[in-house]
């Protein structure tokens, strides 16, 4: 660990503190109806787009209302983006005359991109073309987080409101969300990221010759082993920063290229590297502001803003930690920092970012439902693998996905002022309005649904010839690979361990149905939660209200979080990653 590591994270940190209030005071604006300065360009276009649709924009629903127009709106969503890879060959914008998506993979894909997971079991640049990654994915990047946002919006107004059977409209706050929040943003980040060195074009792939030609081998289907002189390198071309920015704003995760952002195209420079971990923060802090302002607690917001940091400086302090240690097996080997090698581990990292961006951006995006990565997380050492699998297992609710972070929190919170309701033998209150058995009931429903479908789907990986011959190391390393590889699905992270081989008929089609229980069906007991909040009564407050907006309410959150998840993943994680650790330390290894 150096000085320089440190001072990055904390300016990294410092960051995203200064943009929650600028941020979270235009999407409150943008979300409430009222003006913004660039109201005089988008109102026409939002009228138009009404009129078109046959939208009724004073028209609000309830919670059941809104879930459904969610719901159907995703469903058909998805459809498309199936249609549009099955048919690929034949549509334009394909340069490299790739071939149709197999059926198993265009289905786990659709489901993936849909729920804003992006988990990608397949080679980006040789498996989609052109009009599939910009009219299929780039679009899916756009709506899923539009989506999560939107929802996020109708929680916070449910919390605000009172007396109402109503929490918005589902498709003013997807069109509002799309028109004033993600398409400006990502216009500006798409010319930055290029003016660095991201392309963006059309053409088709080059080839090179290469200096060193390469002699490599590979196992054919009958067993045997052939060799083959390489002669030509392809390089992929593509409309890369339009997709990047949305990529990374919307928290979504699926890159244009196989290594994601670890590609020179996908992330060329210090800079480019920083603006993408800022920007999978940003809409998810800026809306912890926007839940203070709109629901009259700014001090509220900063409270949930404050444990949701305390949990990420735990999580990238663990991680910088364990991989500045390196391994302790590599006898005889320097590890340590020098004028001339990063040390610590090196492995599956890039070394232009070295063990301190690379153990930030690990945390930043398993913190955030977004997947991106720009080192391989299945080459870090036990423990600091352990930490981005353990970020997924609290729910993605430190900052987390768009919108998904903040209602994901907000489920937290019930529980905490229920728990805190307990202690002083009082019915529980939140912002004024008390907390009964139904709004529980929900809550804990959300928690139980996302630990049974990765427990679920992990216990059936793990002991059925099809989930096991995914796996590349024996032990609890490729134990964590499945927990890893259903965890991500279920939080709809889209990140991997990237040492199994997933792209299988079996992994397509349960890591899909993974991703979708995690996503919808953890929804609609949230909307629920808004709905019967939005109807209460406001009540005053008095000496045993117990107040949701200091360091204590922080502190308890935090430690809620903390132990709902070690309850139910603790006996999974020390069979995995922490068996792993104290066999390396026993000198062997996976």
């Amino acid at each position: 660990m150096t000085a320089n590591g440190w001072f990055q994270i904390g300016l990294f940190l410092l960051v995203i503190f200064a943009v929650a209030k600028p941020l979270g005071i235009y999407m409150a604006r943008v979300f409430s109806g009222e003006k913004t300065f660039l109201d005089l360009i988008l109102r026409p276009i939002e009228r138009l787009l009404y009129r078109i649709t046959g939208v009724d924009e004073t028209r609000e629903m309830p919670w059941k209302e809104y879930a459904i127009s969610m719901l159907l709106f995703s469903g058909v969503s998805m459809a498309l983006l199936y249609l549009i890879q099955r048919v690929q060959q034949w549509l334009p914008w394909n340069p490299q005359r790739l071939a149709a998506v197999a059926p198993d993979l265009a289905f786990n894909t659709a489901a993936s991109f849909t729920t804003n997971t992006n988990w990608q079991a397949y080679v980006p640049e040789t498996t989609m073309s052109y009009s599939t990654q910009m009219v299929g994915l780039a679009y899916h990047n756009f709506a899923s987080a539009a989506v999560g946002i939107a929802l996020g919006i109708a929680v916070i107004r449910g919390i605000a409101r009172r007396e109402r059977d109503t929490i918005g409209n589902f498709w003013v706050d997807f069109t509002r969300c799309i028109l004033w929040v993600l398409l400006p943003a990502c216009l500006v980040v798409a010319l930055v990221f290029v003016s660095q060195g991201m392309i963006q074009n059309f053409r088709p792939y080059d080839t090179a010759k290469l200096v060193n030609p390469q002699t490599v081998s590979q196992a054919g289907a009958d067993g045997k082993t052939t060799t083959q002189t390489v002669t030509d390198q392809v390089i992929a071309q593509g409309p890369v920063a339009s997709q990047e920015a949305i990529k990374i704003l919307g928290t979504n995760g699926g890159g244009f290229f196989n290594v994601n952002s670890a590609h020179p195209f996908e992330n060329p420079t210090p800079l480019t590297n920083f603006l993408e971990m800022f920007l999978i923060f940003a809409i998810p802090s800026g809306l912890t502001y926007t839940l203070g302002r709109m629901a009259g607690s700014q001090r509220h917001g900063w409270a949930v803003w404050g444990a949701m940091a305390a949990l990420f400086v735990a999580g990238v302090v663990c991680t910088y930690a364990a991989e500045s240690r390196g391994n302790p097996l590599l006898q005889g080997v320097d590890q340590k920092v020098s004028a001339t090698q990063p040390g610590g581990n090196m492995e599956g990292k890039e070394v232009r970012f070295g063990i301190a961006n690379s153990a930030l951006f690990a945390t930043v995006t398993t913190d955030a439902s977004c997947g991106a990565v720009n080192s391989m997380h299945d080459s870090y050492t036990p423990l600091g693998g352990m930490i981005p699998l353990v970020n997924m297992m609290l729910g993605e609710v430190v900052f987390g996905g768009v919108g998904a972070g903040l209602y994901g929190i907000v489920v937290f919170v019930i529980l905490s002022v229920f728990i805190a309701g307990l202690m002083v033998g009082r019915t529980p209150e939140y912002l004024g309005k008390k907390i009964e058995a139904y709004d529980v009931k929900m809550a804990m429903l959300t928690v139980l649904i996302f630990s049974l479908v990765v427990l679920v789907f992990t216990a059936i990986g793990v002991t059925t010839p099809q989930g096991k011959a995914g796996i590349s190391n024996p032990g609890p390393h490729g134990l964590s690979q499945i927990l890893y590889a259903y965890t991500e699905g279920a939080a709809n992270n889209g990140s991997a361990f990237a040492g199994g081989n997933w792209n299988s008929p079996w992994y397509n089609t349960t890591i899909a149905f993974d991703m979708l229980l995690g996503r919808f069906f953890m929804i609609v007991p949230v909307l629920a939660i808004a709905g019967n909040l939005a109807r209460k009564k406001i009540v005053p407050e008095s000496l045993g209200t117990f107040p949701v907006t200091t360091p204590l309410f922080s502190a308890l959150l935090v430690s809620v979080i903390l132990i709902v998840s070690a309850l139910t993943f603790f006996p999974a994680l020390s069979l995995g990653p922490i068996l792993e650790h104290l066999l390396m330390h026993a000198g062997k290894v996976f």
